[in-house]
C-alpha cells in the first residue's frame, strides 16, 4: 500500500502525483493501491484540475469518474468500481506536473482549518453516504456546460473529500453549507436562463 493513514491529505496527493510522473498508473491501479482511502483521494485528484486552466479533452473523463465514485459512496460501497473507459485513464505527465505546480496553493489553506474534531459528526454511520451524495450532486453541477463556473462546485467537493479523509466533522458541516450554496447559485442561474435567457450570455462574456 502506498500510504499510511496518518499522512495528511496534501502529502498523500503530492506523493501520488510524484509517483505518477515516474510511473504512470491507471485510475484502477490508484484505487487498488490506496484502499478505502482511495475514494476521496482519487475524487480529489480528479477535481483538482478544474481549479486551473485545463487542457481540452479531459473534463468528461475526470468529471465522470468523480461522479461515479461519489455515487458509489452515496450507495454505501467501500470498494470502488469504474467502467473500463474511466478505469484505464492515465494522467498525462504534462497534466500531472501542472497539478503538482499548483497543489500547495490549494491544500495549504485547507490544512490550516482542517483537523480531526467533531467525531460524533465525522464518524456518524450516515456521513459516508451523505458526503458521497453531496459530492455526486456537486459533480453534476461541475459538469454543466456553463463557462467559468467549474471552480465553484470543485471547492465544495474538495472540502468534503478532505474533511472525510481527515475525520473533520466541522469541515464536513462546512461542506454541506457549500453544497447548499452551490445549489442556490446554480438554481438562480437556471431561473435566469428560464426567465431572461438573453441575459446569461451577457453575464458570461
Amino acid at each position: 500500500m502506498l500510504y499510511s493513514m496518518n499522512l495528511k491529505f496534501s502529502q498523500d496527493i503530492e506523493t501520488l502525483l510524484h509517483h505518477l510522473i515516474l510511473h504512470p498508473l491507471t485510475l484502477r491501479e490508484i484505487l487498488c493501491q490506496t484502499s478505502e482511502r482511495g475514494f476521496c483521494l482519487t475524487i480529489s485528484l480528479l477535481v483538482l484540475p478544474f481549479l486551473f486552466p485545463m487542457p481540452p479533452g479531459f473534463s468528461s473523463i475526470l468529471g465522470g469518474g468523480c461522479l461515479l465514485l461519489s455515487l458509489q459512496m452515496a450507495l454505501g460501497r467501500r470498494s470502488p468500481w469504474l467502467p473500463k473507459q474511466v478505469a484505464t485513464f492515465q494522467f498525462p505527465k504534462s497534466l500531472t506536473k501542472h497539478l503538482l505546480k499548483n497543489l500547495k496553493k490549494v491544500t495549504k489553506w485547507l490544512e490550516k482549518f482542517c483537523r480531526p474534531r467533531f467525531f460524533q459528526v465525522a464518524n456518524h454511520p450516515f456521513v459516508w453516504r451523505g458526503n458521497g451524495l453531496c459530492m455526486a450532486w456537486l459533480a453534476i453541477l461541475l459538469m454543466l456546460p456553463i463557462p467559468f463556473t467549474n471552480p465553484i462546485p470543485t471547492i465544495g467537493i474538495l472540502v468534503l473529500a478532505v474533511a472525510t479523509l481527515e475525520t473533520d466533522g466541522l469541515l464536513i458541516c462546512v461542506g454541506y453549507v457549500l453544497t447548499a450554496m452551490n445549489t442556490l447559485f446554480f438554481g438562480f442561474l437556471g431561473y435566469l436562463a428560464w426567465s431572461t435567457p438573453q441575459l446569461l450570455p451577457q453575464i458570461f462574456q
